[in-house]
């Protein structure tokens, strides 16, 4: 299974990790640094997934969140939160928001990509 995925993370480190991971299992891996140009990367390549980071610059995961779901192009994309904020109640608050799943950082290189995997699969059963 290949798919495209919109990696929307500022913190360089955690972003080559993701990106090298995907692409060693044949993703196709587009990216985006902040939450202003994540919406744009969103709308122009319309892609498979898309792992969000809450704490971004220009504007914060939520509120990419819903720009995005306000779109009617691009409203159905899963977007799934890759975030720091792992206290209690923070994953619930995430899925609240309308997030398709939440990864906590830092995140497991040995599971990352399946983890990510079963997230495409969820889409492909749902219509």
């Amino acid at each position: 299974m290949s798919a495209r995925i919109l990696i929307v993370e500022d913190h360089p480190a955690n972003l080559e990790l993701m990106r090298y991971l995907l692409a060693a299992y044949g993703h196709t891996v587009l990216v985006a640094t902040d939450g202003p140009s994540g919406l744009a990367a969103a709308a122009r390549t319309r892609p498979d997934l898309v792992l969000c980071d809450l704490q971004l610059p220009g504007y914060d995961g939520f509120e990419l969140l819903r720009r995005l779901r306000a779109d009617a192009s691009i409203a159905a994309l899963p977007v799934v939160a890759v975030t720091a904020l792992a206290m209690v109640g923070d994953r619930e608050k995430v899925r609240a928001a309308g997030f398709d799943g939440y990864m906590p950082k830092p995140i497991e290189p040995t599971t990352f990509v399946a983890e990510v995997e079963s997230y495409l699969r969820k889409r492909a059963r749902d219509p």
